[in-house]
């Protein structure tokens, strides 16, 4: 049995401000008022509540929208909340309501903060409602929800766009919902899957990486060693070189002075050379210059001559070249002269021509005029004609067609008012047996009664288990909370200790190394206070290293004091050291703080050093040395403090810790005793919840089955009221029908013959076309006259200007003629003006004969000075050569100066080089051949090994634990990757399973659906035949739904093809076929009897009331229309008495019309 809506309560959605209810009661519920007042409103609490999601849908602009906004005299509300009720739901709902009977599905949004699903009160998701829906048949956009703006959509709609009405139909909407979601958690399936082996492979690359990098550990520390043992040999042979590169740079210092001398000797002799040839050169070189200078002026006087003979043969060859031009130019003029006056007569001719034709033209465009006038004439009363026979045609047929649609009609409402008689009986008989016993009401009222009082019972005893359960959650938050302080506490004072610990550790192992070789260093037995170990391992750095042994190669003896008087405090004030060092430490004196050594080191007695806490030296010597590092004594002294302090700060926290960890303990096993109780407490109160869930439904169920049996009790004493009134009207109204039936035939009986009309407009016609055809002729042939007429005007006028072209193009040849002539006299002139002297050779071969003297002249005074200046440029270089001498002489010397500094700063370099790389007092291997071929083989192992080494790379430590980590990681991502691969191939079975089940349930519904729709298509056309079509694809799942219809009286054709009207009806048949095949709970109809006239509003009405019974639909039917008004069982009217307030009132139209009747029956008894 489908489920049933049965109630809907809207409180604070759009213009309901208060809680209304409107009960969905099987039949025809009609919902009506008023333009404006809130009917919509209704429909959009109902799409809202199944799940809308759409704030434009809702005509708003965003969702918040819904809420009642407020008036002038009411405030906005920030809560809307809309529930729909649903009975006889058992086994239909998914788990945990699948054991239900009713449901209450409700959703509600506050302000600013969305809105939220439940289902019998327990929250859901927005999901999970439209899945139930979609398995009820229901949902915001179900095809169960029409308004005029769905069935047009149903017309528009492309063929896949209406095989959703097919799938509600076969209820595989719910089916679509669970293999989209099926089909998402595959793909997200499939993509932790893909991450799973993007992970896995990069494990793998990582583990392959820290294997590679466990062996370049072990590789690493081979070559440290090695690179170790190269630096000390490469080192020790680079310092024996260093040392007898210094002996060498002495050497060659001493012979680089003796080469200086005797450069300076060369260098005098060759400068006394070059000042005696220096005088030759002045003299010849102002010869050069005076015959360079006559070879010029020579030399231009001979180009002059060129460049004139040049020019006359320019002038003469561009003289010929024009005066050709302009011969050519004149004989060009000649033959346009011609051809302008062969033209002027050509168009002379012509215009006489066309002047004889222009003169006849009006005589014959008067006579087409006439002939053209007479055809349009009769054309004019041929088609009166034929006006007069189509209006009479039309009239007669007009006629017809009403008489036979009045006749169709009237036998339909004949067939259909004996129809609803016989239903109205049938309905009457089937409600006096239905009535509800009272003693049945008794019972169930009596076990509410007894549900609420258990459940009274339960509810006191929970807020009694909720007080316990308050109390226990507060006592183990504070345990909780001391437990946490109390672990942070001990988690600190353990990793103090460990600190200190490790500190103090480490300082041990440090201080148990030897200082020195000397087995009892004086270090060992001096006591410094903190602050002083830098000042005292400044001041005696080495000397702290030696033994008080008399046996010892270096040692401290005890001597007396030097009685004196000290500027400053001396260190053995502050310090307690052994008698040896008694008068070392009475002379070392501390600086201040704030005081300048710098300033008070003049005033040190012999032997006295003053020492800063900074680590500075002033001897009285003026040896200073600036503060730096602290050395290895004063390290080891602070040291040796640090560890006191140390072992101080280790008992204290050692202590600290163990009362840390026993106060954990006590605050843990506080929180664990209130864990427990607090649990005990919350299993109580649950177990309380279940008792009062049970009574709940017990009470829920008792009480909904009493308002169940009261309602029916009520329905079915209406019915059968309404069954027997509706049995007399129905009676009454076929009488009425069949009289009406015989008047409609008589009149289709009395009219005549169509066929003579229609012979009369045949005639009319045939004799319009024979007037047009003439009419169109002679008119034909006075627009050619016309356009002829006209064609010849412009020609003329063209004519005549081009004769005024051609004659003013002669006047202007024969200009051009006599300015030619002119211009060729010209010519002819200027090449006979010039002259032909020029042209001989004799003054070219003077200029060119003196040009030759002169450069011969300068060729010999030219050669005299390039000897003079070779020998005066050999004795200069002979000096330079000599000064160069000197020059690399004196640098030579500076370079083994540089060199004997360069070697000493190379020796003391390799030598801090040893001691910053291998220690003070490092093993060295023994040279033989300190050779630099030697050390070059030692660098070059030393730098192959380093470069070894660098390649390397940075080195992980930890590769091998790393490798443990990554093996077991690719061990639980190899697990997790087979199950994802079980979850994949079991999704893809699930949808393949929902696919397979759609098309079954889809091809198994189609039929049936197509069935529906022709009968209900006859129905609701009275006559006429549709069917429906799977079109696009061979699969059920994709392909579309066309509707094919014939209405009465016209052809077959596609849906869009129809009127609107028609269009109207077949789409609201095909919605009900739906229905006969998956009923919907309940059906909104908003206006869609709007387009329709009140036979086909009636034969709607009729359909509904129809469906109603078959189906069990219980339609909400928005109307203005009065017929449909009053085919309703039922109305609620809503109304705006108060502005922007909407209110229902309920008529329920059966009862109503009992009362009604019920006098007229009591006056009749």
């Amino acid at each position: 049995m489908p489920a049933r809506f049965a109630r809907l309560r809207i409180t604070g959605f759009k213009s309901f401000a208060d809680a209304t209810s409107i009960e969905i009661l099987p039949g025809l519920t009609g919902i009506v008022g008023p333009n404006g007042c809130g009917k919509s409103n209704i429909v959009d609490a109902l799409r809202w509540a199944m799940g809308e999601s759409s704030a434009k849908s809702m005509r708003g602009g965003e969702m918040d929208d819904v809420i009642f906004a407020g008036t002038l005299s009411r405030p906005a509300r920030s809560i809307a909340e809309v529930s729909i009720s649903l009975t006889e739901t058992a086994g239909l709902a998914p788990a945990p309501f699948q054991a239900e009977a009713e449901l209450e599905i409700s959703r509600r949004i506050e302000r600013g903060s969305g809105s939220t699903y439940r289902v019998n009160r327990r929250e859901t998701r927005a999901r999970d409602v439209a899945t139930l829906l979609a398995d009820l048949a229901a949902g915001a956009r179900n095809s169960a929800m029409i308004s005029q703006g769905r069935v047009s959509a149903l017309v528009s709609a492309r063929p896949d766009e209406r095989r959703m009405i097919l799938e509600e139909a076969a209820g595989i909407s719910g089916l679509h919902a669970r293999r989209h979601e099926a089909e998402l958690k595959l793909r997200a399936t499939e993509d932790n899957l893909s991450r799973a082996d993007d992970l896995r492979t990069q494990q793998e690359t990582h583990l392959t990486a820290l294997r590679a990098q466990a062996a370049q550990a072990h590789r690493y520390r081979v070559l440290s060693t090695e690179i170790r043992n190269a630096e000390a040999e490469y080192l020790t042979t680079e310092r024996l070189i260093a040392e007898q590169r210094r002996q060498q740079a002495r050497r060659d210092l001493e012979a680089a002075k003796a080469a200086v001398i005797e450069a300076q000797a060369r260098k005098d002799a060759a400068l006394a050379a070059e000042i005696a040839r220096n005088d030759d050169v002045p003299a010849l070189r102002l010869r050069e210059s005076e015959a360079r200078t006559a070879l010029e002026r020579t030399r231009i006087h001979f180009e002059q001559i060129e460049t004139e003979i040049a020019r006359v043969q320019s002038l003469r060859i561009e003289s010929q070249r024009r005066l050709e031009s302009l011969l050519r130019d004149q004989d060009h003029a000649e033959r346009a002269r011609a051809d302008a006056e062969a033209a002027q007569t050509r168009l002379e001719r012509e215009e006489q021509h066309l002047t004889a034709l222009e003169n006849a033209t009006p005589q014959q465009i008067d006579s087409a005029r006439a002939a053209a006038a007479s055809a349009s004439a009769a054309l004019e009363r041929a088609e009166a004609q034929v006006q007069t026979a189509t209006d009479a045609a039309a009239h007669f047929a007009a006629s017809r067609q009403a008489v036979t649609s009045r006749l169709a009609l009237t036998r339909e409402k004949a067939a259909q008012a004996k129809l609803r008689a016989n239903q109205a009986a049938e309905a009457h008989r089937r409600a006096q047996s239905e009535l509800v016993a009272p003693e049945q009401l008794a019972r169930a009222a009596a076990e509410r009664e007894r549900a609420e009082t258990v459940l009274l019972a339960a509810e006191q005893a929970l807020d009694l288990c909720q007080t316990i359960l308050d109390a226990a959650e507060l006592t183990r938050a504070k345990a909780a909370e001391a437990a946490t302080a109390a672990r942070a506490g001990a988690i600190a004072a353990d990793a103090s200790l460990a600190t200190v610990r490790i500190e103090a550790e480490a300082l041990t192992k440090l201080l148990a190394r030897k200082f020195s070789e000397e087995n009892d260093p004086v270090l060992d037995r001096i006591k410094v206070p903190p602050g002083y170990e830098t000042a005292l391992g400044a001041a005696m750095q080495n000397e702290l290293a030696v033994g008080t042994r008399a046996e010892a190669a270096r040692r401290w003896r005890q001597l007396p004091p030097i009685e004196s008087q000290h500027c400053f405090e001396p260190l053995s004030t502050v310090i307690q050291g052994p008698p040896e060092l008694a008068r070392a430490l009475d002379h070392i004196l501390l600086l201040p703080d704030g005081d300048d050594g710098n300033a008070q080191q003049s005033r040190l007695a012999p032997g006295e050093t003053l020492v800063s806490k900074q680590g500075e030296v002033w001897r009285w010597d003026g040896f200073t040395a600036r503060s730096g590092a602290p050395g290895e004594a004063g390290m080891r002294l602070a040291q040796r403090n640090r560890l006191a302090a140390l072992q101080d700060d280790l008992t204290t926290a050692t202590a600290h810790a163990a009362a840390c960890r026993t106060g954990l303990r006590d605050t843990e096993a506080a929180e664990s005793a209130a864990r427990r109780a607090e649990d005990e407490a919350r299993r109580q109160r649950k177990t309380t919840e279940a008792e009062i869930d049970r009574a709940r439904n017990a009470k829920r169920t008792l009480t909904e089955a009493a308002a169940h049996l009261d309602a029916q009790a009520e329905r079915q004493a209406t019915r059968a009221a309404g069954a027997a009134e509706a049995n007399a009207r129905f009676a009454a109204e076929y009488t009425e029908i069949a009289q009406q039936l015989a008047d409609v035939q008589a009149e289709s009986d009395a009219l005549g013959d169509p066929r003579d009309t229609a012979a009369a407009l045949d005639t009319a016609r045939h004799a319009m076309q024979e007037a047009r055809r003439a009419e169109a002729a002679s008119r034909k042939q006075l627009d050619q006259l016309v356009t002829e007429a006209e064609q010849r005007k412009r020609r003329l006028e063209l004519v005549g200007r081009e004769r005024a072209d051609w004659q003013e193009r002669s006047r202007d040849i024969a200009f051009r003629l006599t300015d030619l002539a002119a211009r060729i006299t010209e010519a002819k002139a200027a090449l006979a003006a010039l002259p032909d002297d020029l042209l001989s050779g004799q003054a070219r071969d003077a200029a060119r004969a003196a040009t030759e003297e002169a450069q011969s002249a300068h060729r010999t005074a030219k050669t005299d000075l390039a000897n003079a200046e070779r020998d005066h440029q050999l004795s200069t270089a002979a000096a330079r050569e000599a000064e160069q001498a000197v020059a690399t002489t004196r640098e030579a010397l500076i370079a083994a100066e540089s060199s004997l500094r360069e070697a000493d700063f190379a020796w003391g370099s390799i030598a801090e080089r040893m001691l910053e790389r291998l220690g003070v007092a490092p093993v060295l291997p023994s040279i033989e051949n300190p050779t630099q071929q030697n050390a070059d083989r030692a660098r070059r192992r030393f730098e192959r090994l380093t470069r070894e080494r660098e390649e390397i790379g940075p080195v992980n430590l930890r590769a091998d634990m790393e490798v443990s980590e990554i093996e077991t990681r690719l061990a639980a991502i190899e697990s997790e990757r087979a199950e994802l691969s079980t979850a994949i191939a079991k999704l893809r079975g699930s949808i393949g399973n929902l696919n397979h089940e759609g098309r079954e349930r889809l091809s198994a519904v189609f039929t049936e659906i197509d069935r529906h729709f022709q009968s209900l298509f006859s129905r609701m056309f009275g006559g006429g035949r549709a069917h429906l079509a799977l079109t696009g694809s061979d699969d059920p799942l994709q392909a579309g739904l066309e509707i094919f219809a014939e209405p009465p009286g016209k052809k077959l054709a596609t849906l869009s093809l129809l009127s609107g009207g028609e269009q109207a009806l077949t789409a609201l048949s095909l919605i009900f076929a739906v229905f006969r095949c998956n009923p919907a709970p309940f059906s909104v109809l908003d206006e869609v009897d709007a387009p329709l006239d009140d036979a086909n509003v009636d034969r709607f009405c009729t359909l509904l009331d129809d469906m109603s019974r078959e189906t069990g639909t219980r339609f909400l039917v928005v109307t203005h229309h009065h017929h449909t008004m009053a085919r309703m069982d039922r109305l609620y009217g809503v109304t705006m008495q108060e502005r922007g307030i909407s209110r229902i009132l309920s008529v329920d139209l059966g009862t109503a019309a009992s009362f009604a009747e019920r006098p007229e029956a009591l006056a009749a008894e």
